[in-house]
């Protein structure tokens, strides 16, 4: 026990030794600027052998601490995610997969940009066309803009377009893109005086099909066909065929320089000089240390057109990218993208969200169609059941009276029958197959037929042969009908009629129900007042609910006429029952 207080206090010695160390700075191995304890790092530093190292053996857990930090670092984690407020987690979704498909879409225009990033310098460029015809020596088009020397030691590529005017058949002629320093020849590129193809001259070598010294024909990639399957390496100038030369120069200091040549190249987006082809590219030593360029041709025919012509440090300055390979070409279609994507995910989450509220709506129908449906069966089934419980209970208790039996009875076979039609009614409410215009129309008949049938007054139905095919929602039905039966139950216990019509039309979305009888009518002086035995308050208050308009007409002596209006497309869902 003394063993293990001693260690006990040693231990705490050195964390506060530590933490001290901690607070004033300490050594070089210590947390600096820190103002936390060891205990609190404990939590929060890795228990790897490398974290002793780096902290010391005072702040390093043991094996059983080990054990117990690992579950308090997850549940601390899960602590902080959790911590989020729910209702953010859509916002930072949507701008989540927003910032990542701009961020992927950056990473695309650079890489397509890359071309563009980091161009080298057009020394001179004239892109205006010059038509050269015997110019003789030419005229310089520098005017002391550029110059290089035999000490020159860096690299120009130079680039010029050509029509010819004159072409073979108009030999012997030579023209050219020729380089001078002073009033000395140097380096030429078009057509050599005695080569007649695309050629150089002035060189230090002599091409192997050249016949002149210094002359070096340019391969082609539309060589001369030599023979049958064979061709030759170099193409002869022809009208209407122009084409795009440009030539390398690696000056040499002291020495010939090093020239490279290429026939039509290729300068689409993405092409330098190191992906030419083979079949286009002519290498050769001359000396093209310049101070002029002059544009020549003498001889035959109606000379040279010479345009976009250029002196630059990089190949990449030459290439020519389509419209869709310009940098705002891709900036628009980033955007564009960006914004198909930002459209697309909108308009998912919005179909999402409407379909919640559709799911929402069509739950909240059914709630309210279940409330009509309880509504209904204790309205109807529970008072003509508890009726017939009643008069049960009478014809019971008066068991000893026929007369009142015979009555009893009677009563109870009158509250049946109201029983089965509140049964059927419900059931046709209910029922999939009955929400059309046609199904409401024909069960009013067959109502209007059997609260009749066997009654003194008769009932003459006036309805259309033909109905649209419209479908009806369950309240918008039910409530039509409950309007109609009121009415009619009110002519057969009220009016004292002889005939009662009922008449059904339809114009467009407006439907019209008119009940009419020949009975005594009503006395306005005597009306009774809305929620009375009549039902009429109930009848206005069901119309209001559906946005339609009930109208009745009192002829005291003559009878009543009762119409209900609805209009179809626009009648309003009536609320769920109280």
């Amino acid at each position: 026990m003394w063993r293990k207080n001693k260690r006990r206090d040693a231990e705490n010695a050195e964390k506060r030794r530590v933490s001290q160390g901690m607070e004033h700075g300490g050594d070089g191995n210590s947390l600096k600027n820190l103002c936390v304890s060891p205990r609190s790092l404990q939590c929060y530093l890795p228990t790897s052998s490398r974290s002793a190292k780096v902290f010391g053996p005072a702040i390093q857990p043991q094996r059983r601490d080990r054990r117990r930090e690992r579950p308090k670092n997850k549940i601390l984690c899960a602590y902080r995610v959790s911590a989020v407020p729910s209702g953010r987690l859509f916002g930072c979704g949507f701008a989540t997969l927003c910032l990542c498909v701009s961020f992927r879409l950056f990473l695309l225009f650079t890489i397509l940009s890359a071309p563009f990033v980091g161009r080298a310098e057009i020394l001179w460029n004239d892109p205006g066309e010059r038509t050269i015809h015997d110019s003789g020596l030419g005229e310089d088009l520098l005017h002391g803009g550029i110059k290089r020397d035999d000490t020159a030691s860096d690299t120009l590529y130079f680039k010029f377009h050509l029509d010819p005017l004159s072409d073979v058949s108009t030999e012997e002629y030579y023209a050219g893109f020729q380089l001078f320093e002073g009033n000395t020849n140097r380096l030429a590129v078009g057509n050599a005086p005695a080569a007649w193809a695309y050629s150089a001259f002035y060189t230090a070598e002599t091409g192997p099909s050249n016949t002149v010294t210094g002359d070096f024909d340019l391969h082609s990639s539309r060589p001369e066909l030599a023979g049958a399957g064979s061709f030759k390496e170099y193409e002869l100038p022809r009208r209407g065929n122009d084409r795009t030369i440009v030539f390398k120069v690696q000056y040499v200091p002291g020495d010939d320089d090093r020239v490279t040549v290429w026939l039509s190249p290729d300068l689409a987006r993405g092409a330098n000089a190191d992906n030419q082809p083979t079949n286009l590219t002519t290498t050769f030593r001359a000396n093209a240390s310049f101070d002029q360029i002059h544009l020549r041709h003498v001889g035959g025919g109606n000379g040279w057109v010479f345009s976009d012509m250029a002196v630059a440090t990089s190949f990449h300055d030459f290439v020519v990218p389509r419209f869709w390979q310009t940098w705002w070409f891709l900036t628009l279609a980033a955007l564009g993208i960006l914004a198909a994507v930002i459209a697309s995910v909108r308009g998912v989450e919005q179909k999402k969200f409407q379909r919640q509220l559709q799911l929402a709506g069509q739950e909240r129908a059914l709630q309210r169609e279940r409330a009509r449906i309880a509504q209904d069966l204790h309205d109807e089934l529970g008072s003509s059941l508890t009726r017939i419980s009643l008069l049960c209970g009478l014809a019971k208790a008066d068991a000893q009276q026929p007369g009142q039996v015979e009555a009893h009875v009677k009563k109870i076979a009158e509250a049946s029958n109201d029983t089965v039609r509140a049964l059927e009614e419900i059931v046709w409410a209910v029922r999939p197959g009955s929400d059309t215009l046609q199904s409401l129309v024909d069960y009013l008949a067959h109502f209007a037929n059997e609260l009749f049938d066997g009654q003194t007054t008769r009932c003459r139905l006036d309805l259309p042969e033909t109905l649209p095919a419209r479908t009806l929602p369950p309240d918008l039905r039910h409530n039509i009908f409950l309007v109609v039966k009121e009415a009619l139950t009110n002519v057969l216990k009220h009016a004292d009629a002889k005939e009662v019509r009922v008449q059904v039309k339809i114009s467009g979305a407006t439907l019209e129900i008119t009940v009419q009888d020949d009975g005594r009518g009503v006395d306005s002086a005597k009306s009774p007042a809305p929620g009375s035995g009549q039902g009429l308050g109930n009848m206005q208050r069901r119309a209001n609910a559906l946005g339609g308009e009930l109208s009745v007409e009192n002829n005291p002596g003559s009878g009543t006429r009762v119409r209900l209006t609805v209009n179809l497309s626009t009648a309003r869902t009536p609320p769920p029952p109280a």
